[in-house]
C-alpha cells in the first residue's frame, strides 16, 4: 500500500517557504515580460466610437504577487470602466441600429464582403500579439507558452471559420427545384447577438462566440469577462476599423450592473454565453419573449477519468496530468475526477504523485511551467476548504506538499478515497484539486455519468478492445466526446464541442458555430415563366446579396 501524506506541509513537497521564493522583485522580472505601463483602460467602443471614460473604475491586480519591503503584494495591470446601464443600452442601440431590423449595412452585405472586413481585422489583430500575450500573462497567470498558443490558436480559428463560410456558402450557391418549386436556400443572420466569454480563456472562448456571430452578419455587443478584461484592450483599435459603426459594442463593469437591462430590452436575439449555469440562467429569465432568444451556452462539466485495470499506467499517468492540471486545471474540459480500479489504484497514484512532483511550479515566464498564480485570490481558500470537507469524511492527501497554500498560488492535491458524502464528488472544482474515486465494478463510474448533471466529456484508459466497446456505447449516450488514451479536450476546433445536461446549449466548432448564429431561409416560387425571368434577372444582373449564385475562391 502507498503511504497515505495528510499533511499538506510535508517536507518532500512544496512547503509554504518554497512557494513563496518562487515570487519575484519588480526587478527580477525579465524585461522581456515586464508591462512597460499601466493599461489605463477608459476607453469603450460604440458606434464605431471610442468614447472616453470619465467615471468610476476599477483596478486590476494580477495574481502575479512581487516581493517588497513589506511582503508580498499584488502587482497591479491596469484598470477598465465600470459603466453603467446607461451605456450599456446606448451599446444595444447601436447595435440595434447598426442591424435596422435585418436591413443594415451588415446584414445585408454579400458574404465575401464579410470575409474581407474579418480579414482585414485578423490582420489587425496579429499586430497586437505580444501586447496581449502580455497582458493575459499577467491577469490571469497563464503561462507564456500557453498564452501565446491561445492567440495563435485564436487567429487560427478566424482563418479556419473564413474557409468554413466558404464551404458553406459554395454549397447554397445553387438552385433547387422540387415539386415545381424553385427555391435557394441560405443562412441568414439571427439579430443582435450578447456575447459574454469565460475568463480562463478570455480571448480564445470568447471569440469563438464573437466571430461566427460577426461573420453571418449579426451585430454584437460584446461583455468582457473579469478576469480577463485587459487582454482585449489592444484590440479595439482592429474592431473600430474593421467594421462598420455599431457591428461590434464592448461593455465593461459589472455583470449585474450591465447585463440585465441588455436581456430585459427584449432586443437580444441570442445569447452567447460561456460561464456558470447559474448566471446564465438568471440572465436568460429576464428576457421577456423567451421564444425570440437563441442560447449558444458552454458551461460547467465533471469530467470523469476511467481507468481501467489493464490500462498503460504510464500513458494514463501522463494524460491524467495534462487533463487534471493544464492551466492549473482550470478548464472546463479538464478532468476533473478520476476513477480508478482497485487493482491498479495504489500503483497509480504512486506514478501520479511523482509525476506532480516532477512539476514546475513558478511564475507565467518560468520556462516549463505548469503550476502558476491563480487569477482569483478566493481560490485558493475554496480550494483549501474542499479538501477539509473531504478529510472530514475520510479521505487523505496522497502527495507530497499536496494543499500547500501561499498567496495565489496553490500546490495540487490528490485527494483519496473520495466518495459521495464529500463536495469533491460532485462539485466541479475547477482547480488543482484531483479527487480519485476507486472502484470494483465498472457500473460505478457509469452510474455516476448517468446521474450526473453534466455531460461533457469522458476519458477512457485502457487497452482490452471489448471492454472499452462496451462502455462506449452507453456512454455516448451520456456525453459529447468519449476520449480514448487521452486527456478531455475542446480540439481541433473542426470537431464538434458540445455537452448534455446542464454542460451545454448548442454545439461549438467551426463549422458548427455558423449554424448556431444563423437560420436556414429561402426564397422560393412557382416554377413559372414570369417567375423565372424575375430569377434570372436578379441574379444575372447581381441585384441580391442573398438571391445569388456567385461562387467565392
Amino acid at each position: 500500500m502507498i503511504n497515505l501524506i495528510s499533511s499538506p506541509t510535508n517536507t518532500t513537497g512544496k512547503t509554504q517557504d518554497q512557494l513563496k521564493l518562487l515570487f519575484p522583485t519588480a526587478d527580477n522580472v525579465p524585461e522581456a515580460f515586464r508591462l512597460p505601463t499601466l493599461i489605463n483602460q477608459n476607453e469603450y467602443l460604440i458606434n464605431g466610437e471610442l468614447r472616453h471614460w470619465e467615471g468610476d473604475l476599477e483596478t486590476v491586480w494580477s495574481p502575479i504577487h512581487l516581493q517588497t519591503e513589506t511582503g508580498l503584494a499584488p502587482a497591479p495591470v491596469g484598470h477598465f470602466p465600470l459603466l453603467t446601464a446607461q451605456e450599456s443600452l446606448a451599446a444595444l442601440d447601436a447595435a440595434v441600429a447598426a442591424y435596422d431590423r435585418g436591413r443594415g449595412l451588415w446584414p445585408t452585405m454579400s458574404v465575401a464582403q464579410r470575409i474581407e472586413h474579418m480579414q482585414d481585422f485578423a490582420y489587425r489583430m496579429q499586430e497586437k500579439r505580444d501586447e496581449v500575450v502580455k497582458l493575459l500573462m499577467w491577469e490571469i497567470g497563464k503561462s507564456f507558452k500557453d498564452s501565446q498558443k491561445e492567440f495563435d490558436r485564436t487567429v487560427t480559428y478566424i482563418e479556419d471559420t473564413i474557409d468554413a463560410l466558404k464551404n458553406l456558402d459554395r454549397l447554397s450557391s445553387r438552385f433547387e427545384i422540387a415539386e415545381g418549386v424553385i427555391g435557394q436556400i441560405r443562412r441568414a443572420p439571427l439579430g443582435v447577438v450578447l456575447c459574454m466569454g469565460p475568463s480562463n480563456y478570455p480571448l480564445n472562448e470568447t471569440f469563438t462566440l464573437l466571430i461566427p456571430a460577426l461573420i453571418m452578419g449579426n451585430t454584437v455587443v460584446m461583455k468582457m469577462p473579469r478576469p480577463g478584461v485587459l487582454p482585449c484592450t489592444p484590440l479595439l483599435d482592429a474592431f473600430q476599423k474593421a467594421f462598420p459603426p455599431g457591428v461590434v459594442n464592448t461593455v465593461y463593469g459589472r455583470g449585474r450592473v450591465v447585463t440585465p437591462p441588455l436581456m430585459a430590452s427584449g432586443q437580444i436575439s441570442a445569447f452567447a454565453f460561456i460561464g456558470s449555469s447559474r448566471a446564465a440562467n438568471e440572465l436568460k429569465k429576464q428576457h421577456p419573449k423567451f421564444n425570440r432568444l437563441r442560447t449558444i451556452y458552454g458551461l460547467e462539466a465533471k469530467n470523469p477519468g476511467i481507468i481501467l485495470p489493464n490500462a498503460d499506467l504510464d500513458l494514463a499517468v501522463q494524460e491524467c496530468i495534462l487533463g487534471t492540471l493544464s492551466y492549473n486545471g482550470q478548464r472546463c474540459t479538464a478532468l476533473k475526477i478520476l476513477f480508478v480500479h482497485r487493482q491498479i489504484v495504489d500503483v497509480f497514484l504512486e506514478k501520479f504523485s511523482a509525476a506532480i512532483a516532477n512539476l514546475k511550479v513558478g511564475m507565467p515566464w518560468d520556462e516549463g511551467v505548469m503550476i502558476t498564480p491563480l487569477p482569483e485570490v478566493e481560490k485558493t481558500q475554496y480550494f483549501t476548504d474542499l479538501v477539509a470537507d473531504a478529510t472530514q469524511h475520510g479521505a487523505s492527501i496522497v502527495n507530497a506538499g499536496g494543499g500547500t497554500v501561499h498567496a495565489t498560488i496553490f500546490y495540487p492535491a490528490v485527494v483519496y478515497p473520495v466518495t459521495p458524502e464529500m463536495r469533491l464528488y460532485t462539485e466541479e472544482q475547477f482547480g488543482p484539486v484531483i479527487p480519485v474515486v476507486p472502484y470494483d465494478d465498472i457500473e460505478t463510474p457509469i452510474n455516476y455519468i448517468v446521474n450526473a448533471n453534466y455531460g461533457q466529456q469522458v476519458s477512457i484508459f485502457g487497452q482490452d478492445t471489448d471492454a472499452i466497446a462496451e462502455l462506449i456505447d452507453p456512454l455516448v449516450s451520456q456525453v459529447c466526446r468519449v476520449n480514448l488514451n487521452s486527456q478531455c479536450q475542446r480540439g481541433p476546433d473542426t470537431f464538434p464541442f458540445a455537452g448534455r445536461k446542464d454542460s451545454a446549449v448548442g454545439t461549438l466548432s467551426v463549422s458548427d458555430a455558423l449554424r448556431s448564429f444563423s437560420i436556414r431561409t429561402l426564397v422560393a416560387a412557382k416554377e413559372q415563366p414570369l417567375n423565372k425571368a424575375i430569377i434570372s434577372e436578379i441574379v444575372r444582373e447581381r441585384k441580391s446579396n442573398f438571391l445569388s449564385t456567385d461562387f467565392i475562391l
